[in-house]
């Protein structure tokens, strides 16, 4: 073992010793391939020899007119160039991540902040960078940042992530859970921001939003912390829901919502989106829980040219993203 270890040893001054026989058989003569190498011809000869030794075969036939390769040479160099060749597109390949749109990347997205945010993402960013291949990972906030800080996926899209040290996080934009309910076909919805406010909601009367509350199921996606939080705060208010209709995610909610259910809890934006003004909020006065839509990643990533444009892209993104008036 020890002498084929040394066959792949670099010689002093740094090069292979397939690389030392390349330039050999390339010049015809060991004086003029050390030349060529800037090395001593003492130096060449051994590591030739060396290389020779530990495969038990004469490389190189030594004559008159220079040195020719024997049939074994021949056929080492043969081996060696397609190594060489190999490596030049691997430091090709790599030179290309740093330098332009290639690659391929994993976007971890919470599941519902992805089925109104990637909508709006992904046409423009398709778009401008076809070379960059981008897989989508849809889980709940909490297995999207492990799985960024674990490095199984380099980016993440979540909700209210907890800080972490390994961790970069940039808040995109907020939203805010909220109580909601259908309103009428007919009823005319106020423009932008205004829709969250008092001329918005679905009623002005805090007696009839918790008649509502008492006469009609309560929507809610039972797994998610903002959801008990807020009917907590309803049952501190006295205003404790005769009944629950607990689903499993917020995209059932929103549908059961808008299709006249009850009343449901639900973030804004995703009561929003393809259906703006459909769900209102049920009273002005009614407890919200603050969400911060943030972009993770970890401070350790490498920073190639697509990365830091997947990143960018992503933050102007949530930058544009409409007001869904939470302070």
């Amino acid at each position: 073992m020890g002498t084929r270890r040394r066959a792949y040893r670099h010689s002093s001054d740094g090069h292979h010793p397939a690389a030392l026989l390349r330039e050999v058989a390339r010049l015809g003569s060991m004086s003029a391939a050390a030349r060529a190498l800037k090395v001593s011809q003492p130096t060449l000869s051994v590591a030739v020899r060396q290389l020779e030794e530990s495969l038990g075969a004469t490389l190189l036939l030594r004559h008159r007119g220079g040195v020719s390769l024997t049939a074994g040479g021949a056929e080492l160099l043969r081996h060696a160039e397609e190594v060489f060749a190999a490596l030049e597109r691997a430091t090709a390949a790599v030179a290309g991540l740093e330098r332009d749109l290639v690659g391929s990347y994993v976007l971890g997205c919470n599941e519902s902040l992805g089925a109104y945010f990637l909508p709006r993402f992904l046409p423009g960013f398709l778009r401008e960078a076809p070379q960059i291949a981008l897989t989508l990972h849809n889980a709940n906030s909490d297995d999207v940042l492990r799985a960024v800080v674990e490095r199984e996926i380099p980016f993440g899209l979540v909700v209210n992530p907890t800080s972490h040290p390994d961790l970069v996080i940039l808040r995109l934009c907020r939203d805010a859970v909220d109580l909601f309910v259908a309103a009428p076909p007919d009823a005319p919805v106020p423009a932008g921001a205004a829709l969250y406010g008092p001329a918005g909601c679905f009623t002005a009367d805090l007696a009839v939003a918790a008649a509502l509350l008492r006469d009609r199921p309560l929507i809610v996606a039972g797994r998610v912390h903002q959801c008990t939080w807020l009917i907590d705060q309803l049952a501190e208010h006295d205003m404790v829901p005769r009944r629950l209709l607990s689903c499993g995610d917020f995209e059932l909610v929103k549908s059961l919502a808008l299709a006249g259910v009850g009343p449901a809890i639900l973030p804004r934006r995703i009561a929003a989106y393809h259906h703006e003004g459909r769900l209102r909020r049920l009273h002005a006065e009614l407890p919200i829980f603050p969400d911060d839509i943030s972009l993770i990643y970890r401070a350790d990533m490498p920073k190639t040219r697509a990365a830091m444009f997947i990143k960018d892209a992503l933050v102007r993104c949530g930058q544009q993203m409409p007001d869904v008036g939470v302070p």
